[in-house]
């Protein structure tokens, strides 16, 4: 019932909007409109020209982002039209937190269940002093893993070390457990052997952007907090990416970023040599395309992409930003797949201003994905890492491979915001309860679910 009266107002919210713009038509409401849509346009556009291109180009594109919104209030403000524009923006906002909140109480998140875990008696940790910019030596997390009676690996960052053999001497041992303080390329080797021998898994968040600790509900800004799950901890069983036979836990990337992260000067100046090199990568000379194949042609095919991003579980909504940049659940069995493909500034434009639903976009789930390109060896970033691989290079998911054990208490588990679908909230408000439509509209991990076409 709270779920049904929440997206009435959603909706009532929406309606207000409308009238709003309505009642003030003739006074201004198209004016706002039309300003905003313009700003939006030419302010992508902006972007577009300050990443493509070099020189007077770049110099025009990058004053054009930054006048285009500052041009928008001042117009609003000169013909007094701001009262307006705020009013749409409180009811389209109230509109889109009601739904929101309406669709999360009638489908619950899901937050992925575990179960009790048993504590370790002969866990061993690998840590990289180096990694995160020494969290490993800032938070003492050797001092404190052998409090709670594990062996600690300490990587020497002088020399090379093999993870992945370091990995399977310590199972060889008799390791019960299996963890890494490190990066999540690093997380992802040492998570494969894990999974090869049936071994929990401890992840600890001691790398620089902890993307898979994020998604786990990790805490981020303590690694520390991550060894509890030693002594009070719940187990959870998640999928497994795997890319040409090396496995994954967030994401492999072909194309544009695949191309940047090779180059040895990426480490040192991320924003300086990406700049540098999206010229020649976007509409150079130098451009390179890949393809892909999803699911054996079971969907529809991605022709001369100049980014592939395939992750393991589908990310958010790329309309939401917040909930974008995570995934709700490691367990659906399911690969995401987003694709790009913007040729000019119309081409962005169109995607800034239509999202999820512009031509330059494409968001899939899928089961295998297998990429090609006219080039018989292709850069590919693995989690950040850079490697090359010879084409066609397929990626999968091997289901509930992982056994991964995290503190019963983990700061870090927000449920991500549902993508507001508007006639999920009107079949909400004035149909079927929540109970029904949850089932009809919650598709999951089954054989048609990533036949779902554009997110």
């Amino acid at each position: 019932m709270t779920a049904r009266v929440l997206a009435r107002c959603a909706l009532l919210a929406a309606v207000g909007a409308v009238v709003v713009l309505l009642v003030v038509l003739g006074d201004g409401g198209l004016a706002v409109v039309l300003i905003g849509l313009l700003g939006l346009v030419l302010w992508a556009a902006g972007v577009w020209w300050f990443l493509a291109h070099r020189g007077a180009v770049r110099l025009v594109g990058a004053l054009l982002a930054v006048a285009a919104p500052i041009g928008i209030v001042v117009l609003f403000a000169y013909h007094d039209l701001w009262p307006t524009a705020l009013l749409l923006v409180l009811c389209g906002g109230a509109a889109l937190a009601l739904g929101r909140v309406a669709l999360r109480r009638a489908r619950p998140s899901g937050a992925q269940p575990g179960t009790a875990a048993a504590r370790p008696q002969r866990a061993v940790l690998i840590m990289n002093p180096k990694s995160g910019g020494g969290k490993v030596g800032r938070f003492g997390l050797v001092e404190r893993a052998e409090r709670l009676g594990a062996r600690v690996v300490l990587l020497d960052p002088a020399v090379h070390s093999d993870v992945t053999a370091l990995a399977r001497e310590a199972a060889a041992g008799g390791a019960d457990l299996l963890g890494v303080a490190g990066g999540d390329g690093t997380q992802a080797l040492v998570a494969a052997v894990a999974a090869e021998h049936g071994l929990p898994f401890l992840v600890i968040s001691a790398g620089t952007r902890n993307h898979f600790a994020m998604d786990l509900g990790l805490d981020r800004t303590d690694p520390a907090r991550c060894l509890d799950a030693l002594t009070d901890g719940e187990e959870l069983r998640i999928d497994l990416g795997d890319v040409a036979g090396r496995p994954f836990v967030n994401t492999v990337s072909f194309g544009v970023y695949a191309d940047v992260v090779q180059r040895p000067e990426y480490r040192d100046a991320k924003a300086g040599t990406a700049l540098n090199l999206l010229p020649d990568l976007l509409v150079g000379e130098g451009v390179r395309r890949v393809d892909a194949l999803v699911d054996g042609g079971a969907a529809p095919a991605l022709s001369a992409q100049q980014a592939l991003l395939v992750s393991n579980n589908p990310y958010g909504s790329p309309d939401d930003l917040e909930s974008g940049g995570r995934r709700s659940r490691l367990d659906s069995g399911l690969l995401g797949v987003t694709a790009i493909r913007v040729e000019g500034a119309a081409q962005a434009a169109e995607l800034a201003v239509r999202g999820s639903q512009s031509t330059g976009l494409t968001v899939l789930t899928a089961h295998r994905v297998e990429v090609t390109s006219a080039e018989a060896e292709i850069p590919v970033a693995v989690d950040g890492e850079a490697l090359r691989m010879p084409t066609p290079v397929v990626c999968t998911l091997r289901p509930g491979a992982l056994r991964v054990v995290v503190p019963r208490d983990r700061p870090g588990s927000v449920p991500v915001k549902p993508r507001v679908d508007w006639r999920r909230l009107a079949t909400l408000a004035f149909g079927r309860g929540p109970r029904d439509t949850h089932r009809e509209s919650g598709p999951g991990p089954g054989p048609d679910s990533e036949e779902r076409g554009r997110a």
